[in-house]
């Protein structure tokens, strides 16, 4: 696969075209659920990173998911938190109208999601304890990462944590092979691959963003950037 050697951060995705077919977009929004709980991790994070950080504010959170998609990653956190006592205020922000009326067709009350960028919300002076993505790297241009991630630290009074993708050989073929049974009607796995093709390297992303991020492989074929709030 030699196509792997290098991201490909030209490629476009099926689903990021405003005229794709809307039934199999919102197929997809539905299937994410089930996506991101096999393949993301953010079990494992909230575990490791978001719910001690949470413990110990001794107080009402707030976090912030942005390009929080379909809402899944944010409904699946909030529930953990209930399932922990935690008192938390779930925020997710997406500009795409279409991810938005898929993330309120299915909104918890402890969770609201916002059609809006972050852009707006930091000009509106909100801020969050926490701020989270999923997937949403590798979407960003990498001349445009710098500011993505500056912008995200300026939202967050307290931890960022970017999860997305790590590319390699393996993510590619194990995932072609386990999404085909619930790909079909969707964009699933053609999105998927073009996904992993657009990802950094956990080496390449710790380049990218420089001081003061971390950078890890939080579990198997992801990668995951951590930095303090208050840029």
């Amino acid at each position: 696969m030699p196509f792997l050697a290098q991201r490909d951060e030209h490629l476009q995705e099926l689903m990021d075209d405003p005229n794709c077919d809307p039934k199999r977009l919102d197929a997809t929004f539905r299937r994410f659920g089930l996506v991101n709980r096999a393949v993301s991790g953010w079990d494992t994070i909230y575990r490791s990173h978001i719910r001690p950080f949470l413990q110990s504010t001794g107080r009402r959170s707030r976090v912030l998911d942005l390009g929080s998609g379909g809402g899944d990653v944010l409904r699946r956190l909030s529930r953990l938190a209930d399932k922990d006592g935690l008192d938390v205020e779930w925020t997710g922000a997406d500009p795409d109208p279409r991810a938005h009326r898929a993330a309120t067709a299915d909104q918890p009350p402890t969770v609201r999601f916002l059609c809006t960028e972050a852009e707006a919300l930091l000009n509106r002076g909100e801020t969050f304890d926490m701020v989270l993505t999923n997937h949403v790297i590798h979407h960003i241009p990498a001349a445009e990462l710098d500011q993505f991630a500056h912008t995200s630290r300026l939202l967050a009074t307290g931890l960022v944590l970017h999860n997305d993708i790590a590319r390699s050989r393996l993510a590619y073929a194990l995932f072609a092979a386990g999404i085909t049974p619930v790909s079909p009607g969707t964009f699933l796995r053609t999105d998927g691959l073009r996904s992993i093709r657009r990802s950094y390297t956990p080496a390449e992303l710790s380049r990218a963003l420089g001081d003061p991020w971390t950078v890890t492989a939080a579990a198997p074929f992801r990668v995951l950037a951590e930095a303090p709030g208050g840029a």
